[in-house]
């Protein structure tokens, strides 16, 4: 290992800001972007385009199965195990084209590309991928979105305003306060941007960034404030209040063969093609019993009972709680069928049949990661080691009134022991840097 990486890693470790980016977390660090090469890279940024229209198919679809333009159990299921008043609050004609401003894909990189794990509406990662490409980037890398293509994104989608950051995700508050102090040092006068608890006030700025869970509103006493004030047109409000939209079984209603004529109405055959390729394929976990004649797609069965009965081998699938709960988000509620006994399997399997009509689940196909290796700094010894892992990619998309940016992407690198790839003290995290075509990894 040359000691010019190992002092770069070092400055790295160094140029943390005080207090740290996460509370309470911490990650590896490396000398070195991730790199993709440029072919991967046009894909990414075809991929943002590509999710803004299926974000905006999925809100065209729950509207057109609330006015009964579509089969009316669509809006049913999505609106399952939530409050009324957020059922009505996200059926308000005022809201009924408000999209989500930022779009961040969860990316397995496989052999043969990448496989888009989950969607997130309410990302974390925002201030300390801005960081780290501003970081990185003065290293010489040539950062995807650009040294301060986060900045500029956030910036873009609120234009100055207030950051509202809950309990439950006050592990990120650390970044949103380093990226709401950048803007202020950086994009003065333009605008001002503030980091607040979820309290009451009188004083909101025009545009508000909620960084709070919809499950959550109990623990969020402004929320009854904003959502009038937000209503009256007084204020908006990104995310906008549509739980609707942060479900994950959008991804089992992408794959239902009565509903593809819709998608490839409302995306448009090559963008609906282009999403089969990396959406992988997903299943209600609905307990409705099937006709005699009929097997659960792809699965090749007749009831969930004989899915419990799979074989490990049999068993490259994901569990996961479709959403609206403290489960929903991190790994939480995640279970990696191959990874616990056939009995415990069986339990879990039971127990999601058992939540549908609360708590929908989802059960997905796993696609393993390939490995990469890539070199980190040990801080015990000061010496830099390599480690060999999978990488989850998270790029972020901003999303204006006519164009979707991306403005940079998180990877992180977990051990290669780990099927389920998330932030974890032992990944290193970095931002993901373009280089040749035949130089990446």
């Amino acid at each position: 290992m040359s000691t010019e990486k190992l002092e770069r890693a070092k400055a790295i470790q160094a140029a943390l800001p005080e207090g740290g980016l996460f509370h309470e977390k911490s990650w590896r660090v490396s000398p070195d972007a991730f790199p993709l090469d440029e072919k991967l890279a046009v894909e990414l940024e075809k991929l943002g385009y590509r999710l803004t229209l299926f974000v905006r198919a999925c809100n065209q679809l729950y509207r057109f199965s609330v006015n009964g333009r579509e089969p009316a159990w669509i809006a049913d299921l999505l609106d399952r195990g939530k409050p009324a008043e957020l059922v009505a609050l996200q059926r308000e004609k005022s809201l009924a084209l408000a999209m989500p401003a930022v779009l961040r894909p969860d990316l397995v990189l496989t052999p043969e590309g990448f496989i888009i794990a989950e969607l997130d509406n309410v990302p974390g990662g925002i201030g300390l991928t801005a960081w780290l490409g501003q970081i990185y980037a003065q290293n010489g890398s040539k950062i995807l979105g650009g040294a301060e293509g986060m900045l500029d994104g956030f910036a873009a989608i609120l234009p100055g305003g207030d950051i509202v950051v809950s309990e439950e995700a006050s592990t990120y508050r650390p970044e949103m306060e380093w990226l709401a102090a950048r803007l202020n040092a950086s994009r003065s006068p333009f605008g001002h941007w503030r980091v607040l608890d979820p309290e009451t006030r009188d004083d909101w700025q025009k545009h508000v960034y909620r960084f709070f869970e919809l499950f959550d509103l109990a623990n969020v006493p402004c929320f009854a404030q904003l959502r009038e004030n937000h209503l009256a047109g007084e204020l908006a409000v990104t995310p906008p209040f549509k739980p609707a939209l942060e479900e994950k079984m959008w991804f089992a209603l992408f794959w239902l063969k009565p509903l593809e004529d819709f998608w490839r109405r409302e995306l448009g055959e090559r963008t609906w093609l282009a999403l089969r390729k990396v959406i992988p394929y997903t299943w209600l976990v609905d307990p409705e019993p099937l006709p005699r004649h009929a097997v659960l797609p792809r699965l090749e069965t007749h009831s969930w009972e004989e899915v419990g009965r799979f074989s490990q081998k049999q068993r490259a699938l994901i569990l996961k709680i479709s959403g609206f709960s403290e489960n929903a988000w991190g790994s939480r509620g995640v279970i990696m069928a191959q990874d616990v006994p056939q009995k415990k399997w069986q339990e879990e399997l039971r127990r999601a049949l058992g939540e549908f009509g609360t708590h929908p689940h989802i059960l997905q196909q796993f696609h393993q990661g390939r490995l990469v290796e890539h070199d980190w700094l040990d801080e015990s010894t000061g010496d830099l080691r390599r480690m060999r892992g999978r990488v989850r990619l998270c790029p972020y998309y901003f999303v204006g009134e006519k164009h979707t940016v991306c403005g940079g992407a998180l990877a992180t690198i977990c051990p290669d022991d780990k099927k389920l790839l998330h932030g974890m003290t032992d990944a290193i995290l970095v931002p993901a840097a373009v280089v040749p075509t035949g130089d990446s990894r």
